[in-house]
């Protein structure tokens, strides 16, 4: 087989594609045996018709359509492979020539044209500068995990008064378009601040007394009507405040291990310190990124930014919204950005995803999606998506990688040791041999 390519654009390249006589009979081989098994013809029993029956009932036309129907997806991948090309969305293709119908012999040669991942040249990435913030625990920090923790100890209490932020309250709420009442819910416990219902209902609740009630608009968040301005009237039945203990000794007892609030108290700044190391970490990922992404001109490909687009707006059912449309857009660009100049940096760094990076992703993706681990990974792998996962960790592990090799220094000028998150090539090193070991046992186990 002989494939050329041309480049028609930084992320577009044609294909050509020959096939010779002999490497297209093996399709042609099981389009005889498929079609055998299809027809009914006197004096033969499906699965044994021959060769010369089929093209003198059915058609040697028909037999090599199948064929190059069967076979072309192969040849195309082939080529792709031998090309070493990165195709991002699916083909288009058309065959320029086939076999003579009458003849024995012949050649297929077809085009396909397929937008792909761009070539971009990275930096050196030991030459790139990245800067933290500093990790300062402040006594307001403390407090507000000390606030937190009251919190899941308080208790609701009503209070007679308008509704104010962060309260608790109790509606009912009724939405409408056109006056037609398409929901209702009653009974609904809110805390108010936490925009988990509809915007502007913060708003519209703030100042409400039991028993009162406001209208405001709002794009609805789900169902058959998700995205369409609704007139959402809502009504407070009641108004509740979350009641704190008192931060004493007595109430260290009871929500921790300590005897007393100074130890409780010791002990929330050491978690907030950790967490703003963890912080650091995820900072310095973000930081990377952005000065890789700085660094290199990165097209995109315009036509899986507009299939993109679409799949987004038709879920949900927005096709018709111009500017929602231009928010996706932005978005979609900035994602694919991304995933070029991510899984650009995964080759060259020759990253490797082993079983246990794969399967610890696979779980906190189930715990995510709120499924059973084994059911999920079930339907990831029924649905042939473990090679995008196992893309998608690559990705991840990629900048971990990267990591490795910059200096990251904190906004102080002090260096920063992130080698808790970022893992080390050593330790990569010794599970890939652990890996492997495990899995030639497993091989000797089998024979």
């Amino acid at each position: 087989m002989k494939s050329a390519v041309e480049t028609l654009e930084p992320t577009k390249v044609k294909l050509t594609v020959e096939v010779t006589y002999d490497e297209l009979k093996p399709s042609i081989d099981h389009a005889y045996e498929h079609i055998a098994k299809e027809v009914s013809i006197p004096g033969f029993r499906k699965g044994k018709v021959p060769p010369r029956i089929i093209d003198q009932r059915v058609g040697r036309g028909v037999v090599l359509e199948h064929a190059i129907n069967d076979g072309l997806p192969g040849f195309y991948g082939e080529a792709v492979r031998e090309q070493k090309l990165r195709p991002l969305a699916q083909p288009s293709v058309e065959v320029t020539k086939v076999p003579d119908p009458s003849e024995t012999e012949g050649e297929l040669h077809f085009t396909a044209e397929v937008e792909v991942r761009p070539e971009i040249e990275l930096p050196e990435i030991s030459s790139l500068e990245i800067t933290v913030d500093d990790v300062a625990v402040t006594d307001e920090d403390v407090a507000a995990r000390l606030d937190a923790l009251r919190e899941r100890f308080g208790s609701l209490v009503g209070v007679d008064r308008p509704a104010q932020d962060k309260d608790y309250v109790v509606i009912d709420m009724s939405a409408k378009i056109e006056d037609e009442e398409i929901d209702t819910v009653s009974g609904t416990s809110y805390q108010i601040g936490s925009g988990t219902m509809l915007d502007g209902l913060d708003e519209a609740l703030i100042g409400l007394s039991a028993g009162e009630d406001a209208i405001f608009t709002s794009p609805l968040a789900g169902g058959e009507h998700a995205g369409k301005d609704a007139t959402i009237t809502v009504k407070v039945t009641s108004v509740k405040e979350r009641e704190l203990p008192d931060a004493d000794d007595d109430f260290a007892q009871m929500a921790s291990e300590f005897d007393t609030i100074a130890e409780l108290t010791e002990d929330l700044r050491e978690q907030v310190g950790k967490s703003k190391v963890s912080q650091q970490a995820v900072q310095a990922r973000d930081n990377l990124l952005e000065a890789l992404l700085g660094a290199v001109e990165i097209p995109v490909p315009a036509g899986v930014v507009e299939a993109e687009i679409h799949r987004h707006l038709e879920s949900e059912g927005r096709l018709e919204d111009d500017e929602h449309r231009e928010e996706v857009r932005e978005e979609a660009t900035v994602a694919l950005r991304n995933q070029i100049l991510l899984d650009t940096l995964a080759e060259k760094l020759e990253i490797k995803v082993g079983q246990g990076e794969l399967l610890e992703f696979l779980l906190q993706s189930a715990r995510q999606y709120g499924m059973d681990p084994n059911e999920f990974i079930k339907q990831i792998d029924a649905n042939g998506q473990i090679p995008s996962v196992v893309a998608e960790v690559a990705r991840s592990k990629s900048l971990a990688v990267a990591l490795r090799a910059v200096e990251v220094k904190d906004a102080s000028g002090n260096v920063v040791d992130l080698s808790e998150f970022i893992g080390s090539d050593e330790e990569d090193a010794a599970t890939e041999v652990l890996e492997d070991a495990a899995a030639a046992a497993a091989d000797s186990d089998e024979d």
